[in-house]
């Protein structure tokens, strides 16, 4: 259920994730056209004991010693180190401002005797060079101080073709999907903070009394109608009830405010959801039907008004009260407005209580 409702979320704010996908994207285009390539080079070294230098029954503690990690551990700082990387830099004759554009790193693979030294710069040529040549800096020294174990390539670094940062494939990938989970996350945010305030004006937008619309707001949604198809056809109709009048001003508030509200639930119960009704002043009511024409209106308020017209108990000691109800609609025609609409219901209404119907359809022209 709840999956349900969040999808629901996402598809009627789908905009917003496709607005933030093209965001990320955009973004991820612009750093790589502007970014400087970087690019990336390893080397992996192997290191094992000098068989030249031990006694064969020195061979076995040799390989018990490298186990305990300390001395590979040992051989990574130097890679490391920033000395030797210094002394790599020279012997490629690059001054301390090109090599601030470079760094290096080595660790030690799990499970292994290996190194592996990573090298991160902007010319391809000079990161495999200062790969390899920190490497052979490493092992010189490392002969120097330790020739009980030898430090050799295992893969000597090559230069690279294509730069690690920007990948523009890679980095659009990543941008949409990234822009994706962040336009959802905002898309929900959006329905949560939508639904309360539309909840909240849909309550300022009620007749306190009567629970049904007020007139400003059913006439707001009449406009939004007209706005969104000009051409539109849909129906008003107005429903006064004639046994209010005289009466709902002077019964006690709690009285005339339960016979109205029980008057909007009857209402819109014999109506279709999408109807929206309201209270026009004091003792009629308007329902605004959408994309309906003159004679299906006439046909559902036809038969609203037989429910209306049975009294309706309004004391507990079983006095009725008749509420006499007359209807007046008026369909739409070709782009008239709002105002022109209202005038027309109000004239049929005017009508309708002239007529043994009480029922009256103001109709401009055949559709």
């Amino acid at each position: 259920m709840e999956l349900r409702i969040y999808l629901q979320m996402l598809a009627r704010s789908w905009w917003v994730i496709l607005l933030t996908t093209l965001a990320a994207l955009a973004i991820a285009l612009t750093a790589a056209a502007f970014l400087t390539p970087y690019y990336q080079a390893s080397a992996r070294f192997v290191v094992s004991p000098n068989l030249t230098e031990i006694e064969q029954r020195d061979i076995v503690d040799s390989l018990e010693a490298l186990d305990k990690r300390s001395i590979i551990a040992t051989y990574a700082e130097v890679l490391n180190s920033g000395r030797i990387f210094q002394e790599a830099a020279s012997a490629l004759n690059l001054d301390s401002a090109a090599m601030a554009a470079y760094t290096h790193s080595a660790v030690v693979l799990p499970e292994a005797n290996i190194l592996e030294l990573t090298t991160q710069g902007p010319n391809p040529q000079v990161v495999a060079d200062l790969t390899n040549g920190i490497g052979n800096q490493t092992i010189t020294y490392v002969q120097r101080l330790y020739s009980a174990y030898d430090i050799t390539f295992l893969d000597a670094a090559t230069v690279p073709k294509v730069p690690y940062r920007p990948q523009p494939v890679r980095d659009s990938g990543l941008a949409i999907g990234l822009g994706i989970i962040i336009g959802a996350v905002l898309a929900i945010i959006r329905e949560q903070m939508r639904v309360p305030l539309e909840t909240f004006l849909r309550r300022t937008a009620q007749d306190d009394e009567s629970k049904a619309f007020t007139r400003e707001y059913v006439e707001e949604r009449m406009d939004e109608a007209v706005a969104r198809s000009p051409d539109g056809v849909w129906s008003l109709g107005l429903i006064h009830l004639e046994g209010l009048d005289g009466y709902i001003d002077v019964m006690p508030q709690p009285v005339s405010q339960r016979i109205l509200r029980d008057i909007t639930q009857t209402i819109r119960n014999e109506l279709w959801g999408t109807d929206i009704v309201g209270r026009w002043d004091k003792t009629t009511y308007s329902i605004f039907m959408g994309d309906t024409k003159g004679s299906s209106a006439t046909s559902t308020l036809g038969r609203l008004q037989v429910v209306l017209s049975k009294p309706i108990q309004y004391t507990p000691d079983g006095e009725t009260l008749a509420l006499g109800p007359k209807i007046g609609i008026a369909q739409r025609g070709a782009r008239d407005p709002v105002p022109v609409i209202m005038e027309h219901a109000e004239k049929a209404l005017k009508q309708a209580t002239h007529e043994d119907t009480g029922l009256h359809l103001y109709k401009v022209q055949p559709f």
